[in-house]
């Protein structure tokens, strides 16, 4: 018999993030190394592990990740958002309400503005003097 293996794609900022959950004993690898290697900050770590904590299945799944572009923030945002889609394959029914609630599901849709032409960027004005 085959393992069950569920996947969910994460997208925040410029990140993409490919996440596969394997039941197994809660180790997440993104990139090939550990999340605690990877990811720097305590509070990237936590933004990852959001909706395992929320549907209480941090130690049933290994996590599986894929991920690049953008920053470390976007990523672990990316993250978060791909490993709550592959919840919803695990069980739909059980999950959705949890996630939707705290805000999991959503797709961020905040991004970085346009250049225009005549700005220095997005808004940012030359400086202006009358003389």
């Amino acid at each position: 018999m085959a393992s069950a293996k569920y996947y969910g794609t994460g997208r925040r900022k410029k990140s993409i993030a490919r996440v596969y959950l394997v039941p197994g004993t809660g180790k997440i690898t993104i990139n090939k190394r550990d999340i605690d290697e990877y990811l720097g900050l305590e509070t990237l770590k936590v933004v990852v592990r959001q909706p395992l904590v929320a549907t209480q299945t941090n130690d049933k799944f290994d996590v599986l990740v894929n991920v690049h572009g953008g920053g470390y923030t976007g990523q672990a945002g990316a993250i978060r958002h791909g490993i709550a889609r592959a919840l919803l394959q695990v069980d739909s029914d059980e999950y959705r309400s949890t996630l939707k609630k705290a805000g999991y599901l959503t797709r961020d849709p905040r991004m970085k503005e346009r250049k225009k032409y005549g700005l220095k960027s997005a808004r940012r004005a030359p400086q202006f003097s009358k003389r």
